[in-house]
C-alpha cells in the first residue's frame, strides 16, 4: 500500500489518479472529506498532529509526504517520521522545493527524511504552473493577468509531471537516495504567460505588473511572510540555478516536461 499526504492539491490529487489506475493500492490523506477514485481509501488526519496519521500508514510500504503552508509554520516533520517507522514503512518520498537546492529554504524537512533511517527520494520542484490559477478571477472578468516582475523568467513545472515523477520513484526503489530537481522545459516570465492563456482562451488578456510590496500584500493572505519573501526573491532575483532546465523530469518518465502552453490548454475552463 502506499499513502499519499496532501492528496486533494494540485500534485496529491493526480498522484493518487496515477497510481490508482497503475493498479496500485492507495490510501489517499487528507485534512478534510474528500472524493477519491474508486477503489481507493480516503483518511483524514493533520500531519500537524501525527497520532492522526496512525491509521491512514499502518500496513503501508511507501508514504508520500507533501506538507502546506499550515505545517510550514508550525508542524515537526520528525514525529511524523517517528510515527511513519513505528508503523513498519519501509519508504518515503518528500515534496520538497528547489529552493533548498539553492540555499533559499531551509534543509529541515529533506534532513528529518534523510536521516530516518527509511529509504528516501526527495523531488525538488521549481516555480508551479498552476499558479498561474491565481490570475483566473481576474482573467475572467477583465481580461488581465496580475503579476510581478513581468519578464523574469523561470522553467515553470506542471504539477501533473510532479505527479507522474512521483508515481515513477514511489513504486521503483531503484530510486532511493536520489534527488530530483524539476523543472519545465523552457524558462517562461509572467507576460508570456498571459500571453499563452490568451490563445488557450483565443481572446487578447492584459498584463498589469505589480510592485513587489503589492504581491507581498496578496500573497500574504495565505501564506507565510517569510514563505511569501522567499518566494518573491525567486521569482523576482533568481539565480542562474534557478533559471536554468533540469534533465530530472525526462531522467524520471523518459520524456520532456510539458510546457506551459500544454498546462494552459488544459486548464482553459479556469480562466474562461
Amino acid at each position: 500500500m502506499i499513502v499519499i499526504t496532501g492528496a486533494t492539491g494540485n500534485v496529491g490529487r493526480p498522484l493518487v489518479q496515477a497510481l490508482a489506475a497503475a493498479g496500485e493500492v492507495v490510501t489517499a490523506v487528507s485534512r478534510r472529506r474528500a472524493e477519491v477514485p474508486a477503489g481507493v481509501r480516503h483518511v483524514e488526519a493533520d500531519l500537524s498532529r501525527p497520532e492522526t496519521l496512525e491509521p491512514a500508514v499502518e500496513g503501508a510500504e511507501a508514504v508520500f509526504l507533501l506538507t502546506g503552508p499550515e505545517f510550514l509554520a508550525g508542524g515537526n516533520l520528525n514525529d511524523v517520521i517517528k510515527t511513519i517507522r513505528a508503523a513498519g514503512v519501509e519508504r518515503t518520498v518528500l515534496l520538497s522545493s528547489q529552493g533548498v537546492g539553492t540555499k533559499r529554504h531551509p534543509s529541515d524537512h529533506e534532513d528529518a527524511v534523510t536521516r530516518s533511517g527509511l529509504a528516501w527520494t526527495i523531488l525538488r520542484p521549481g516555480n508551479f504552473n498552476s499558479n498561474a490559477l491565481q490570475w483566473a478571477a481576474a482573467v475572467r472578468a477583465q481580461r488581465a493577468v496580475e503579476a510581478p516582475f513581468a519578464d523574469v523568467a523561470l522553467p515553470a513545472i506542471d504539477p501533473t509531471d510532479i505527479a507522474e515523477a512521483a508515481a515513477v520513484v514511489l513504486t521503483d526503489p531503484a530510486h532511493a537516495s536520489n534527488t530530483y530537481t524539476l523543472t519545465g522545459p523552457a524558462p517562461i516570465s509572467p507576460r508570456q504567460q498571459a500571453h499563452e492563456i490568451a490563445l488557450a482562451i483565443n481572446e487578447p488578456v492584459r498584463f498589469v505588473e505589480l510592485t513587489r510590496t503589492q504581491a507581498r500584500d496578496r500573497m500574504t493572505r495565505h501564506m507565510p511572510a517569510p514563505v511569501a519573501d522567499a518566494t518573491l526573491d525567486v521569482l523576482g532575483s533568481p539565480s542562474t540555478e534557478e533559471q536554468q532546465v533540469s534533465p530530472d523530469v525526462e531522467k524520471v518518465l523518459g520524456r520532456p516536461a510539458r510546457t506551459f502552453a500544454e498546462w494552459a490548454g488544459r486548464n482553459v475552463g479556469a480562466f474562461r
